[in-house]
C-alpha cells in the first residue's frame, strides 16, 4: 500500500518484467503493463496453434492464471516470457483434441495458415501446397509434449533453456523432443529440410 503523501510508483519503460510483476503485488494495476509487452505475442502463438476462435480465451486466461499467482513468481526471472508462454501452453493442452482436428483438415485442404512458418522455403521438389499438407499430417500424429516442445522453438524466440523453463523439464529433455519431432517432419517431407524448423532456438 502506498503511504500517505506519497504517489505511487510508476514502471521506468525500460523495467524489467520481474520489476514490473513486483510493483504490481503492491499495486494489482501495474500489471497491465505485463499485459500490453507480452499479450500480442502470446495471441499470435495461441491463435497458430488452435485458430482465432479460442485465442481470445486462452489468452485473457493466460494473464489472468499469471495474475493470481504473480506472488509465485521469482523474481531473479527478469523476462517473463517462459512463464507466460508455459501457462498458455498448459491451457492449449486442455484443447488437444480440438488442436489435432486443425492439423488434420489441413493435411486434407493443404491451407496453410499452421504449416506456413514450416515450409515457406521447402526445397524445390516439394511445393508448398503438398509440404503444408504432409507437415499438417506429422503435426497431427506428433505426442503432445514433442509438438508442444517443436511449436515453442518455431514460433516464439525462446532459447532452450526458455522452452525448459516454460514446459518443466531439462534442457536436455527439450533437445531430444525437438530432434525427435524435426526427424518425423523430415520424413514425412521425403528428408527436404525446411529452415523454419531446422532453425536452432537462440543459445
Amino acid at each position: 500500500m502506498t503511504p500517505p503523501g506519497r504517489a505511487q510508483a510508476e514502471p521506468d519503460a525500460n523495467a524489467d518484467d520481474a520489476a514490473v510483476i513486483r510493483l504490481s503485488r503492491g499495486e494489482p494495476e501495474h500489471f497491465t503493463v505485463l499485459f500490453r509487452r507480452h499479450a500480442p505475442h502470446i495471441q499470435r502463438y495461441v491463435t497458430r496453434r488452435l485458430g482465432a476462435d479460442a485465442a481470445d480465451d486462452i489468452v485473457a486466461e493466460t494473464f489472468l492464471l499469471a495474475f493470481r499467482h504473480r506472488d509465485r513468481y521469482d523474481p531473479a526471472r527478469a523476462d517473463a516470457r517462459p512463464w507466460l508462454y508455459g501457462i498458455a501452453t498448459h491451457l492449449i493442452g486442455r484443447h488437444r483434441r480440438a488442436e489435432v482436428r486443425q492439423y488434420r483438415a489441413l493435411a486434407r485442404t493443404g491451407a496453410d495458415p499452421v504449416t506456413e512458418p514450416f515450409t515457406d522455403r521447402v526445397d524445390d521438389r516439394v511445393s508448398a501446397g503438398h509440404a503444408s499438407k504432409q507437415v499438417a499430417a506429422a503435426l497431427a500424429r506428433l505426442p503432445a509434449d514433442a509438438r508442444d516442445t517443436l511449436l515453442l522453438a518455431a514460433w516464439t524466440s525462446l532459447s532452450y533453456e526458455e522452452i525448459a523453463d516454460a514446459l518443466g523439464v531439462p534442457v536436455g529433455t527439450v533437445r531430444s523432443r525437438l530432434s525427435r519431432a524435426r526427424g518425423k517432419l523430415r520424413q514425412a517431407l521425403g528428408d527436404v529440410d525446411p529452415s523454419a524448423f531446422a532453425e536452432e532456438p537462440r543459445a
